[in-house]
């Protein structure tokens, strides 16, 4: 199935490499599919609406939030302004139903934490996400 292109090109350029990884990996077989071998220390479980339905207990500690403030909330509000575009992401994401690659979030104190994330729609319809952190900084 060919995939369209035409969202691409708004993208932010930090990440156009990994989207267009995305489009061509989703041309293969699911069985020839790259695997992201991210190693899980952050569990998150998202709705259609982009919005933490379930997170694990090291994910709240990460961010500086408790489980409470975060269920309901968009991962957008916690997603560093200007490093993704998040509506041509998901939009990609709702055609393949699995994405990887980094993103970039901001904890409760400003700090930006550049994570590698997998994720992928489950048999419920919503999206489950694990994620490792790769580095934190200003």
């Amino acid at each position: 199935m060919a995939v369209p292109r035409r969202a691409i090109g708004s993208a932010q350029p930090n990440i156009l490499p990994a989207l267009e990884e995305c489009l061509d990996n989703m041309s293969r077989p699911a069985g020839s599919r790259p695997c992201a071998h991210v190693r899980p220390q952050y569990v998150v479980i998202v709705d259609a609406n982009r919005r933490y339905v379930d997170v694990s207990d090291s994910f709240c500690k990460l961010l500086g939030y408790s489980r409470e403030a975060l269920i309901g909330k968009q991962y957008d509000e916690f997603t560093v302004p200007g490093t993704t575009d998040i509506p041509v992401v998901f939009e990609l994401f709702a055609i393949a139903g699995y994405m990887h690659g980094i993103w970039v979030l901001a904890n409760r104190s400003g700090t930006h934490l550049l994570v590698r994330y997998e994720a992928w729609r489950r048999s419920d319809g919503l999206i489950e996400g694990q994620m490792e952190l790769l580095g934190a900084g200003a």
